[in-house]
C-alpha cells in the first residue's frame, strides 16, 4: 500500500509490504484450473457437433452409397482379372 509521507510531496510504500495483485491472479487461474479439471460434465455435445460443422449421425446416406459403389466395382474388377491364376510365376513380370 502507498502512503504519503511527512518528508517531501511523495508518496511512498510501507516497507516489508508487496502490492496485491498477483496472488489473486494465480488465485483465480487455480481456481479456473479446477473448475475445468473437476466440473467438466456440462459438454454440450449438440452444440458442439454444429459448430464443427459435423453432420447428423444418423445421416451417412452418401458415405454408405460410396462404400457401395466402390466394392461393386471391385467386385467387378476380381470378376474380370479372376484370382490371378496366369500363366507367369509369382512375381516375375517380364517384358515380351
Amino acid at each position: 500500500m502507498w502512503c504519503v509521507s511527512d518528508e517531501g510531496s511523495g508518496t511512498t510504500p510501507h516497507e516489508g509490504v508487496e502490492p496485491m495483485g498477483r496472488g489473486r491472479a494465480k488465485a483465480k487461474q487455480v481456481k479456473v484450473a479446477r473448475q475445468l479439471k473437476y466440473n467438466s460434465g456440462g459438454t454440450d455435445l449438440d452444440r458442439l457437433r454444429d459448430e464443427l460443422g459435423v453432420g447428423d449421425p444418423d445421416r451417412n446416406d452418401d458415405t454408405d452409397d460410396l462404400n457401395d459403389e466402390l466394392a461393386d466395382r471391385y467386385a467387378d474388377y476380381a470378376d474380370d482379372y479372376g484370382t490371378g491364376n496366369d500363366d507367369r510365376p509369382s512375381g516375375n513380370r517380364s517384358s515380351s
